[in-house]
C-alpha cells in the first residue's frame, strides 16, 4: 500500500461510510501505516483496529458509523497441517501466498510453528487461497477454516549477543541490523521500525528487555537482556532473531 495515498483513501472511505451508514474497512496495515491511519481521525470519530487476535503486527482498520460498537472485521484465519519434520518458515507461506498474485494488504500475520501455520487474510480472498494451494515449496499442507487456540507461538529463532554502546533505539538497530548508526537512524526516520507493534520515529528511544522490533526488510527481533556489561564497560545486548 503506498503510505503517501493512504489519508485520502481513509477520507474517501469515511464519506463512503457516512454515506451508506455501514462499516467500511482497509487493510492489513503494518505498525508504521496504522500509525500514520489513526492520525487521520478527529474526536468523536468512531474507528476500530483488528488483525484477528490480540497483539497482531498487521492490522485492519474499521471505520465506523455511530451505531456500530463492535463491528464484525472480514478476516478469515486459515490453518496449515503439515508433518512436524518439514521445516517451514514466514517467509515461505508469504511468498506461497504472494505467488498467487493477491496483493498483500490482503495477507495480516502469519504465525508458524512445527507441523501448524495459521494465516489470517482476507474473506474476500479466503476462498481463492483454499483452491489453490495444496503445497508450500514441495510440502504437502492441509487447509482448514480457523485455528484451535492457542495460536502458534514460533520456536524459529536464533540467539544472538553483540555490544552497545548504549540502548538507545538507532544504537540497537544499528547492531541488530549490522548497519552503521546513521544508516540505523536514516531507517527510524523513515519509520521503518516498530516496537512492540508500534512504529517508533525517535532514534533516542529507550529499548529495553522483553521489547520486539521489527525492522523493515531487516526482520523481527526480541530483546532478552540488556542489563549486563562488558569489561569494557559497554552493555551486552542479547536477542532473539526470528526466521
Amino acid at each position: 500500500m503506498d503510505i503517501k495515498l493512504l489519508p485520502a483513501r481513509i477520507d474517501d472511505l469515511k464519506k463512503f461510510c457516512d454515506k451508506s451508514n455501514s462499516p467500511k474497512f482497509i487493510g492489513f496495515l503494518t505498525a508504521q501505516e496504522a500509525a500514520v491511519a489513526v492520525k487521520q481521525f478527529k474526536v468523536g470519530d468512531k474507528y476500530s483496529l483488528s488483525g484477528g487476535y490480540d497483539n497482531a503486527e498487521r492490522v485492519m482498520l474499521g471505520i465506523l458509523p455511530d451505531w456500530c460498537e463492535e463491528p464484525v472485521f472480514p478476516i478469515n484465519p486459515i490453518t496449515f497441517s503439515y508433518r512436524e519434520c518439514d521445516m517451514l518458515s514466514h517467509r515461505d507461506f508469504l511468498g506461497a501466498l504472494m505467488a498467487l498474485g493477491i496483493t498483500r494488504e490482503t495477507v495480516g500475520d502469519i504465525l508458524v510453528e512445527k507441523g501448524r501455520a495459521v494465516a489470517f487474510v482476507a474473506d474476500d480472498v479466503s476462498k481463492f487461497v483454499f483452491t489453490q494451494i495444496d503445497k508450500i515449496g514441495s510440502v504437502g499442507v492441509t487447509l482448514t477454516n480457523g485455528y484451535t487456540a492457542p495460536l502458534p507461538t514460533s520456536s524459529q529463532k536464533q540467539s544472538f549477543s553483540v555490544t552497545v554502546a548504549s540502548t538507545r533505539l538507532d544504537c540497537v538497530v544499528a547492531a541488530l541490523c549490522g548497519a552503521s548508526r546513521g544508516e540505523a537512524t536514516e531507517k527510524i526516520g523513515d519509520g521503518y521500525v516498530s516496537v512492540n507493534s508500534v512504529c517508533v520515529t525517535k532514534p533516542t528511544a529507550n529499548v529495553k528487555a522483553n521489547d520486539k522490533i521489527t525492522v523493515r526488510k531487516r526482520g523481527k527481533f526480541e530483546i532478552t537482556s540488556c542489563d549486563e556489561h562488558s569489561k569494557k564497560g559497554r552493555i551486552i545486548l542479547k536477542y532473539d532473531k526470528y526466521i
